[in-house]
């Protein structure tokens, strides 16, 4: 059986953009586990690197983060979810990404155009998925920085940006939040089968629920402040 590990790096439970990844998740097979970064102690990467000069795949700091490293290991799939900030990553899931580094030897080889550590085991049969929602209106740039990071960082994400997610918690938008959240249960299916998704199925998944004018309008008129607090 498939071991699925889904890492909710948002401050809340049942935010938005979790909403979308538990409609993503209910139609995978498999023993799925997932955990709230924000209720676990997990300090901040001092830099030593004593953990790439050892051959274990441990952080000196002993708190939660060895579980998860472990936890990452014994899994076949890891999902992160989490919401966009200042169009990067929630501080708290940062500290958890900057102690990956365990996973990692002190050596570096070339790939392509820029180089990386080798790893003391493979990660490359591993399917990291990322899910992240914006409360800004969509635009070219929005998720790049977070792009960027993800794909230096994993092997080969499978990445899903989604803009607007606080309409998600409106009780009154119902009318275009359940599609989407439908599609993200048709995503999950065809992730179950394949272990990935066909590029016009992120398109779907990505595409703005309502138009940027009338998202504007929302925020202007102070509409948005009611849910915002779900993200």
């Amino acid at each position: 059986m498939r071991k699925i590990l889904v890492i909710n790096g948002s401050p809340k439970k049942e935010s938005d953009t979790f909403l979308l990844t538990s409609a993503f998740i209910s139609e995978l097979k498999g023993d799925i586990e997932v955990i709230n970064i924000i209720e676990k102690d997990i300090k901040p990467c001092t830099g030593c690197f004593r953990c790439m000069l050892s051959s274990e795949v441990k952080c000196f700091i002993d708190d939660y983060q060895n579980e998860i490293l472990q936890k990452i290991i014994n899994s076949d799939i890891i999902i992160y979810s989490f919401p966009l900030y200042f169009y990067s990553i929630p501080s708290h899931l940062k500290a958890s990404w900057d102690r990956l580094l365990p996973l990692c030897n002190y050596s570096v080889f070339k790939v392509g155009d820029r180089y990386d550590h080798y790893t003391k085991l493979d990660l490359s049969k591993k399917k990291f998925v990322i899910i992240s929602g914006a409360g800004l209106p969509d635009f070219s740039n929005n998720f790049k920085a977070l792009e960027i990071i993800c794909k230096n960082t994993f092997y080969t994400p499978l990445c899903i940006f989604v803009p607007k997610t606080p309409i998600l918690h409106n009780d009154k938008a119902e009318s275009i939040t359940k599609p989407l959240l439908m599609k993200f249960k048709e995503a999950g299916r065809e992730f179950n089968e394949t272990l990935n998704l066909k590029q016009e199925t992120i398109d779907e998944l990505e595409k703005p629920m309502i138009d940027n004018e009338t998202y504007m309008n929302i925020i202007k008129n102070h509409k948005l402040l009611s849910f915002l607090s779900f993200a």
